[in-house]
């Protein structure tokens, strides 16, 4: 029997291969980052095939470096940043632009002109998303209508839309799909019949020939040509999806969250999709093979490890990324100086994209250090908000949230957030949860992991962080954070 699964992680900043043994232990891995396109304030892109190249090149890399050959792995699945979205030639597998990042906020004003009619929750009851320039339905419009000739080529049924899995897919197997997952990110699916809805697609103007097929999360879709020649691809999730999966949470309440560019907490609902009434979306948690698809609530969060980024190249306070906890931990605490990183409006709960960063409760006391710290807690608060507005929604209180991601490594945040929720906060032993999310799927699909009691057994704690915090300190930090919230409103008209 082959050795190993194997995982693309196609992220919002990088590309990685990594292989997984049984017991869910990374045995190779790869990474590659790739340019952020920035062409106006609020656009950010990305070269489609530089994500292509990356990604083939990564896998060659992991590959040779643990002297492994396709043969050696028994399927491979796909995770990607969701939302972002592609255009491309069906005949030559060119795109006709650059990729549209989850993060533009380019269709601000279609967003607008759609919440006029009907408010911004004008498809949520089919969807579970709210209008926002976040999700790829209002991407793809402004691809259409903006690319020269795209509109026309596309109802000819000459261009394919996809978000990155589905480009990937296409290069790795000439397969034109997409998972639930993924699918239900796009803002065109119905979530009860996991289908393309006419109707979303008479509103937004999409013809169904660009479309790829839906699949579920969990199965072979094709086998591979090089450099992963004869592997079945067998597994796709878009990457919050996959951490859920990689973090073992199956079972309705389980709860993670990922801090990494953005920060994405996901709670696990069961089978059948909940509203939400507090500014969090409803979404596809996985489908394997036929069986039922199961549901989550979710929060997202624009900008949290951004942040940091931000702090070290904009304004050169840090010299490395992780430069940032020591920075932070010189001082005692905030000095009641709040970072909101609204840099392209805010996210969940509360959906303002008219919101813009700010830095609130600055004197001449305030030094670097506050900065740091307040952009760390920043992370933290945004947590806050989303746990408390998912307690509300599933009526379920969260007991422990499980934590992955790069800034999970980081020791301050990670404490400062068990005190903000007043819950432990854990740490799994495997840190790689999205790449280990899309193995799960594929090896579950070609019976690599016999069912998800496995997953669980994997599932082991390194670390778990207390609170430590008086619930008065608790409180009135909230109570600040609350505050510079609502300064952050209304900037962008």
């Amino acid at each position: 029997m082959t050795r190993f699964v194997g995982a693309i992680d196609q992220g919002t900043t990088s590309s990685r291969f990594i292989v997984f043994d049984r017991a869910g232990n990374v045995v190779a891995a790869a990474q590659r980052e790739h340019r952020q396109i920035l062409p106006r304030p609020g656009w950010v892109e990305h070269d489609p095939i530089e994500l292509r190249d990356n990604t083939l090149s990564v896998v060659e890399h992991a590959l040779r470096e643990a002297d492994l050959a396709p043969r050696d792995l028994a399927a491979v699945g796909i995770t990607n940043q969701r939302e972002t979205t592609l255009l491309w030639d069906r005949a030559s597998g060119l795109p006709v632009h650059n990729a549209l990042v989850w993060q533009d906020t380019r269709t601000d004003s279609l967003v607008a002109e759609y919440a006029c009619d009907g408010g911004q929750d004008r498809f949520r009851a089919e969807t579970g998303l709210p209008l926002a320039s976040y999700f790829s339905a209002l991407k793809l419009r402004w691809l259409l209508d903006n690319v020269p000739e795209a509109r026309r080529r596309a109802e000819a049924g000459d261009l394919a839309f996809g978000t990155v899995d589905s480009w990937l897919l296409w290069h790795l197997t000439g397969e034109h799909v997409t998972d639930v997952t993924n699918a239900s990110r796009t803002q065109l699916m119905n979530l009860a019949s996991l289908q393309w809805d006419d109707a979303l697609l008479g509103a937004f103007g999409i013809p169904r020939t660009v479309l790829p097929r839906i699949v579920p999360s969990s199965m072979v879709y094709a086998t591979a040509r090089a450099p992963l020649e004869g592997v079945p691809v067998a597994g796709i999730l878009g990457d919050q999806q996959a951490a859920l999966l990689g973090q073992a949470c199956c079972e309705p309440g389980e709860a993670k969250n990922t801090y990494g560019t953005g920060c994405f907490l996901l709670m696990h609902t069961g089978t059948v999709p909940r509203p939400s009434r507090h500014g969090l979306v409803t979404t596809v948690a996985a489908q394997f093979g036929d069986a039922p698809a199961s549901y989550a609530l979710e929060g997202s969060i624009a900008v949290t490890g951004a942040l940091v980024q931000w702090l070290r190249d904009n304004l050169g306070l840090i010299r490395a990324s992780g430069d940032v906890e020591a920075l932070a931990a010189s001082v005692a605490d905030n000095g009641d100086v709040y970072f909101v990183p609204a840099f392209s409006g805010l996210y969940a709960p509360y959906w303002r994209s008219d919101a813009r960063g700010v830095i609130a409760g600055l004197t001449r006391f305030a030094g670097a250090g506050h900065i740091a710290r307040a952009a760390l807690e920043a992370s933290a608060y945004q947590t806050m908000d989303v746990v408390r507005a998912m307690e509300q929604d599933s009526g379920i209180a969260i007991r422990t949230l499980r934590v992955d991601g790069g800034m999970v490594a980081n020791e301050l945040l990670m404490q400062f957030q068990a005190d903000m929720l007043d819950v432990p906060v854990a740490r799994p032993r495997t840190l790689e949860t999205t790449a280990l999310g899309a193995a799960y799927a594929a090896g579950l699909a070609v019976g690599y992991w016999r069912g998800l009691d496995d997953l669980r057994a994997n599932w082991a704690v390194t670390k778990t962080w207390t609170p430590a915090m008086p619930a008065e300190r608790r409180a009135a930090l909230a109570s600040g954070w609350r505050k510079a919230v609502e300064r952050s409103f209304g900037w962008r008209e």
